[in-house]
C-alpha cells in the first residue's frame, strides 16, 4: 500500500516528535531562573528525555541523535563542546545495555535505574570539567544537578508519556 505525500509528511513529524521534545527541553533547561547559584545546578533534562526515548523509541532516539542534541546544547549554553554530547551518548548507551529490564518495568524502577544513570552522568561531568579546568573542582554542584533532575523525573517523564501516547502511538 502506497503511502500518499500527506500521510508520508505526518508520519515524519510524528517520527520528529522525540527529537523536536528533546530539544525543547534542552531549550527550557537553559531559562535563566534568578536564584542563586543555580545555573551550575540546573536539572539536565536532555538526559530524562534520552533516558525515556532510548527505552520506549530507540528507532527513533538513537545514539546519532543523542549526540546531536547534546552538541547544540554545548553550542547553545558555551560550555565546551563535545561534553553533553559523549554524556548524552553515555546515557543512551547505559540504557540500550538495559532496555530489556526497563522497558517492562514499573515507574519506581524506571525511576531507580534513572537515578543510578545520572549518578553516572554526575561523576563523568565532574571528571570531564575537572580535567578541562586542570584542576579538582568540587562535586557538589554535579551532585545537586544529579538530585535536581532526578527530582524532576517524574514530571517530565509523565509529559514525555503523554507525548508519546498522543504522537506516536495509533
Amino acid at each position: 500500500m502506497t503511502l500518499t505525500l500527506w500521510q508520508r509528511l505526518d508520519k515524519t513529524g510524528r517520527n520528529l516528535a522525540p527529537f523536536a521534545v528533546t530539544v525543547m527541553l534542552a531549550l527550557a533547561g537553559m531559562i535563566p531562573v534568578p536564584l542563586p547559584g543555580y545555573a551550575s545546578v540546573a536539572p539536565f533534562l536532555t538526559a530524562v528525555a534520552v533516558y525515556y526515548w532510548a527505552i520506549h523509541r530507540p528507532d527513533l532516539m538513537g545514539p546519532g541523535t543523542a549526540f546531536l542534541i547534546g552538541l547544540l546544547q554545548d553550542l547553545l549554553t558555551g560550555g565546551p563542546l563535545g561534553v553533553n554530547a559523549l554524556v548524552l551518548v553515555l546515557v543512551h548507551w547505559a540504557v540500550s545495555s538495559q532496555r530489556r529490564v526497563l522497558v517492562s518495568s514499573t515507574f519506581a524502577l524506571m525511576w531507580f535505574g534513572f537515578g543510578l544513570v545520572m549518578m553516572g552522568v554526575a561523576c563523568i561531568q565532574w571528571l570531564a570539567f575537572s580535567a578541562l579546568q586542570a584542576t579538582v573542582l568540587p562535586f557538589r554542584p554535579a551532585l545537586f544537578q544529579a538530585l535536581l533532575t532526578m527530582a524532576f523525573f517524574p514530571a517530565i517523564a509523565w509529559m514525555l508519556i503523554r507525548v508519546h501516547r498522543a504522537f506516536l502511538q495509533g
